[in-house]
């Protein structure tokens, strides 16, 4: 993108008034794309080798970017590693340069997606959502530092400006989440895991984290219970009915939580005086008026579970991100430091960060195949085709798709040949933090020194000759646990070299089909 940008640069192919109006650090970053501070032009030369594409396909990218409407798109993937801040500053930065923001069908978007709220019609509703009260507690940390954390009660880290200090975090109650799925280098984590003194779960399935919890509170599913589904992007209401009863011991959220408020002796607080179904009732109730306010008329909530659903009539809304801005910047001024894009940030500047400088900057990553021989390959970890994230791995959907047990990998053919490796068969994939044991399919699109294995199989660890392996093909058995930047501190999983090897032992079972042993006091 650097170099896309460059190529603009330098065959006045940008938009200058576009630049000088709508963005702030415009000399500075055009200094750099020449190479001022650092004596290296960002050209399509220098960038050629660097991603692997030739220098005269990018100027030939440019020059149609330049030629045509154009729309610039990140996915989040690419902020999911090292540095990954200065891949969505970039994509933004060549946005700027080409001049077409706030244009139908042009500019600049992020994550788009089925999860995301971008090019969607629909008009937003602020639906309601249970009070959360205030927290005592104001401190945080950035989501993806929980091992450091766990690890460095009192550690100091760099984050968004500051220098923060962990918590000394005795007692974790996790509710509805994995992260035994999410968190990189689960080898080190499981170490981070047995730090506090209790670890409470709540979740309606035995995952790799409810396994490792101290007191398991076991919760209902949505199948199991009574819920209404409000999204604020979409142009329908859901009543979600239950299709059987809750199976065991299992509750549904509120009462899991109602109970241990009493033990508190803090349930009036907590309840405030509605079970289940009066919540249910209060939340509809609130969006009856919200829809009154934009002119909806909503039926009453028995009526709402008669009939399932409540669409919402010509709730089509077109919008044109930073149509406002392009057309006013002075009366409609953007959330940042200048008011405008920023190509290069003071504060960010003045934080004077290694790792993160104040304008998109090319920095190699800490394992990258630039300058990595010996037959490492780049670990791509995208979501998997047959569950959501980690959720239903246990079921016949995504089971399925496995091979002996094993999540599948995906290895280019020839890569295969060279290492011995048969399709259908079980590899070892392997760095310096772990392990895991993967099926192998063939895809001749892939890139020849990259593999390919999913997100979400269950995590199965065991010792194995001496050797700590994740036995079910989870990708962050082998990722790296350090965050982005002192900026961001986020995950970056998509920044990981791996070996790769048949496993020529015998294929040990799976434990994470049996629930785990539990302690009848």
């Amino acid at each position: 993108m650097l170099a896309l940008c460059h190529t603009l640069l330098v065959n006045d192919l940008y938009d200058d008034d576009f630049v000088t109006t709508y963005t702030s650090g415009w000399p500075v970053l055009r200094d750099y794309l020449m190479g001022i501070q650092d004596g290296i032009p960002k050209s399509a030369v220098w960038a050629a080798s660097l991603c692997d594409v030739d220098a005269a396909e990018i100027y030939t990218l440019a020059s149609d970017m330049a030629r045509n409407e154009t729309f610039i798109n990140i996915a989040w993937g690419l902020q999911r590693s090292d540095h990954g801040e200065q891949a969505v500053w970039a994509g933004l930065a060549l946005s700027t340069m080409l001049g077409k923001i706030g244009q139908p069908g042009a500019g600049f978007g992020f994550g788009y997606g089925c999860v995301g709220n971008f090019a969607r019609p629909t008009k937003r509703f602020p639906w309601p959502g249970l009070p959360l009260g205030k927290n005592a507690v104001a401190d945080f940390i950035p989501v993806a530092r929980i091992a450091d954390m766990l690890l460095n009660p009192g550690g100091e880290y760099q984050y968004n400006g500051g220098t923060r200090a962990y918590p000394d975090i005795r007692l974790v109650v996790w509710s509805g989440g994995n992260p035994y799925h999410h968190h990189q280098d689960l080898k080190r984590l499981s170490n981070a895991w047995t730090r506090p003194e209790t670890v409470v779960v709540c979740d309606h399935s035995w995952t790799a984290t409810a396994r490792r919890g101290d007191i398991i509170l076991p919760a209902t599913s949505p199948l199991e219970r009574a819920d209404i589904m409000m999204n604020k992007s979409e142009p329908a209401l859901i009543y979600m009915s239950p299709m059987f009863e809750p199976i065991g011991e299992a509750k549904d959220d509120h009462d899991i939580w109602r109970l241990v408020a009493g033990k508190l002796e803090l349930e009036e607080a907590f309840t405030e005086g509605r079970d289940k179904d009066g919540w249910l009732r209060w939340l509809w109730d609130e969006a009856r008026a919200i829809g009154a306010a934009e002119g909806i008329a909503m039926p009453d909530f028995e009526q709402f579970i008669a009939d399932g659903r409540f669409d919402i009539l010509d709730a089509a809304s077109d919008r044109i991100a930073f149509a406002d801005f392009i057309e006013d910047p002075i009366s409609n001024p953007l959330k940042t430091e200048s008011g405008r894009f920023t190509l290069f940030n003071e504060t960010i500047a003045a934080m004077d960060l290694a790792d993160c400088p104040g304008l998109p900057s090319w920095m190699e990553p800490v394992e990258s195949l630039i300058d990595t021989p010996g037959g490492a390959l780049h670990l791509i970890s995208a979501q998997p085709d047959t569950r959501l994230h980690s959720q239903n791995d246990r079921g016949s959907e995504a089971q399925s798709d496995k091979i002996k047990g094993r999540e599948a990998c995906y290895l280019h053919p020839e890569t295969a040949a060279s290492r011995d490796i048969a399709e259908g068969t079980i590899v070892r994939i392997h760095n310096r933090r772990g392990a895991t044991l993967a099926g192998v399919r063939f895809d001749a699109a892939l890139r020849k020194d990259c593999i390919a294995l999913p997100t979400g199989a269950w995590f199965d660890p065991a010792v194995i000759d001496g050797e700590w392996i994740d036995l079910a093909g989870n990708p962050n058995a082998v990722t790296l646990d350090q965050g982005t930047s002192g900026l961001g501190q986020g995950n970056i999983g998509h920044t990981t070299l791996v070996f790769v090897e048949p496993w020529d032992k015998d294929l040990p079972p799976l434990s994470i089909n049996q629930p785990p042993q539990i302690d009848p006091a």
